[in-house]
C-alpha cells in the first residue's frame, strides 16, 4: 500500500488516477476492473473536491492504494472535510424515469455496484472512505 496527499481540487483528478493506475498496473487487473475502479475513484475524489471543504478552506485528500492483506485492491480516501457518510443516503430508485428521481445519490450507488467493499468511517476529525475490488 502506498500513500500520497493531493490538494482537494477537481483539477487534481488526473494525478489521483495516475497514482492509482501506477499501483493497479502492478496487479493482474483486467480492463473491466480497471474501468470500474476508475469510475469509483473519480466519483469519490470529485465529491471530496466539491463538497468536503465547503467552508472555503483549502483542504487535502490523502489517498492510500494497493493490494491489502486480503488480496483486494483497495483505495482509501481520507480528508478533514465536513463529516459526511455517503452510505447513509438511500439508494435511488433506478426503475423510475430520470425526471421523477431525486437529484443526487446515483454516483455512490454506482460505486457500491462496482466495488466489492465500500466502507465509511469517521476517525476523529477525518472522513475515511474505503473501496475495494477483488481482482
Amino acid at each position: 500500500m502506498e500513500t500520497k496527499v493531493f490538494p482537494a481540487k477537481a483539477i487534481e483528478l488526473g494525478n489521483v488516477l495516475e497514482f492509482v493506475h501506477k499501483l493497479l498496473d502492478q496487479t493482474d487487473a483486467g480492463i473491466k476492473d480497471q474501468m470500474q475502479i476508475d469510475v469509483a475513484v473519480e466519483e469519490l475524489f470529485i465529491n471530496i473536491a466539491h463538497y468536503a471543504y465547503d467552508d472555503g478552506s483549502e483542504g487535502t485528500c490523502e489517498v492510500n492504494a494497493g493490494v491489502d492483506e486480503d488480496g483486494m485492491f483497495t483505495v482509501r480516501f481520507k480528508d478533514m472535510g465536513c463529516p459526511f457518510d455517503p452510505l447513509e443516503k438511500e439508494d435511488p430508485d433506478v426503475e423510475l424515469p430520470a425526471e421523477n428521481r431525486q437529484i443526487g445519490g446515483l454516483g455512490i450507488f454506482i460505486v457500491k455496484k462496482f466495488m466489492d467493499k465500500v466502507l465509511y468511517e469517521r476517525d476523529g476529525d477525518y472522513n475515511v472512505m474505503t473501496i475495494g475490488k477483488k481482482l
